[in-house]
């Protein structure tokens, strides 16, 4: 019997190794000593979590210290495999790391400065592919400071360097791009997201999630035309294309940071999912499997758009092996699940009704639910019953 167990992780209990590993200890308990192996294969969907993905496909972890969303230094981690490095943009750059949480002010004064430290440190280590997850940061700054990273300088009408964040952008006169990294060139960028907002507008960063940051109804109609102004010297700096990338899908992903790669970087957009899926290698690692496990903390509408349990869904029914879903809880119909492709669903709320008690317990619970997969398959296997999970 062997089980894929690929699953994110539980956000606010357990990352997505700890998932896989707690899920692996009850199978491995539930089935007894009968020939048993469950390969760990930890996943996301491009935002937080991806680093953990990538370490647990071989990448290696590297740490580094970088400008923090509101200018503090931070430790960061990042993860390189040959010439190939994933940054997941939240570690320099996320909400998690403003210490009193989002507020208007910070809304205003966030960026992203941290995300370009991060991309010089991988080049400095011989990268020259860097994948560059997006989610969960504190800046709308419409990856302004990504360039600031890099060597980018932004003055104001006086020739005064001027300071990171989105509302600092109405005052940006002009770029010198005199100490730009010039590596940039030569390195092919990849973006992991899902966001196809624009840049602008009322569907753009400022306007869908500024809110999410602390901005005021007044800070998203600053914010945007701060970024409106932005874009417009950046075009005069380096070419009209600058514009047109403002309304290129995914360019308001990440508070802007999808446009500047876009427009500056030439990044290759593509599903989160799919990028984590291709570095993993899940699709090799399922030939011979059993059994897929997969999940996330909440199963709801939200993960049939693309999220992790969907993605690892589609790649086991590729490779006709059936798949099953854990969670913390799951607010889907049967029909939803069936139609997604999951046999079954084990969520931690059929154990213990209390949510927060489910968060705070995440670890044994899973393995609970484990032991009884376990079991189950044990008993299959015995009968020598095609499985039919």
């Amino acid at each position: 019997m062997r089980v894929v167990i690929a699953p994110d992780k539980f956000k606010g209990s357990l990352s997505a190794p700890d998932v896989a590993e707690h899920l692996a200890t009850g199978l491995l308990a539930g089935y007894g000593q009968g020939n048993f192996e469950a390969t760990r294969i930890p996943v996301a969907d491009g935002g937080e979590g991806t680093i953990d993905a990538a370490i647990g496909s071989g990448f290696t972890r590297r740490t580094t210290t970088v400008t923090g969303p509101l200018g503090e230094p931070v430790k960061a981690d990042f993860a390189i495999k040959d010439q190939e490095a994933v940054i997941e943009m939240a570690a320099a750059s996320g909400l998690a790391l403003l210490p009193e949480g989002p507020s208007s002010v910070t809304a205003k004064k966030a960026n992203s400065i941290g995300t370009g430290e991060l991309i010089r440190a991988a080049l400095d280590l011989g990268c020259r592919k860097i994948i560059l997850g997006v989610g969960g940061s504190a800046n709308t700054d419409a990856g302004a400071g990504v360039l600031q990273g890099l060597g980018a300088v932004f003055l104001d009408k006086n020739g005064n360097e001027l300071p990171g964040g989105g509302a600092a952008l109405a005052q940006v006169e002009s770029i010198d791009f005199s100490n730009f990294d010039v590596r940039i060139e030569a390195t092919e960028f990849v973006l992991a997201s899902d966001v196809d907002n624009p840049l602008l507008g009322a569907s753009g960063a400022p306007a869908i999630f500024g809110p999410q940051k602390g901005a005021t109804p007044d800070d998203v109609t600053e914010l945007d035309a701060a970024l409106s102004h932005f874009v417009d010297v950046l075009a005069a700096a380096t070419g009209q294309h600058a514009k047109f990338a403002a309304k290129a899908e995914g360019a308001g992903a990440a508070g802007g940071v999808g446009y500047i790669a876009i427009a500056a970087l030439k990044a290759e957009r593509r599903p989160g999912i799919d990028v984590v899926l291709e570095f993993t290698g899940l699709e090799h690692k399922l030939k011979g499997a059993d059994l897929v496990i997969t999940g996330e903390g909440s199963l709801d509408e939200q993960s049939l758009l693309g999220k992790t349990p969907m993605g690892v869904s589609r790649a086991a029914s590729k490779a006709g092996v059936p798949v099953i879903a854990v969670c913390g809880r799951s607010t889907l119909s049967r029909e939803q699940l069936t139609d997604a492709g999951f046999h079954t669903v084990h969520a931690l709320t059929d154990l213990e009704k209390d949510v927060q008690k489910c968060i705070a317990e995440a670890g044994p619970l899973l393995e609970q639910l484990g032991k009884h997969i376990g079991v189950y398959l044990a008993e299959r296997t015995e009968n020598k019953e095609y499985l039919n999970v």
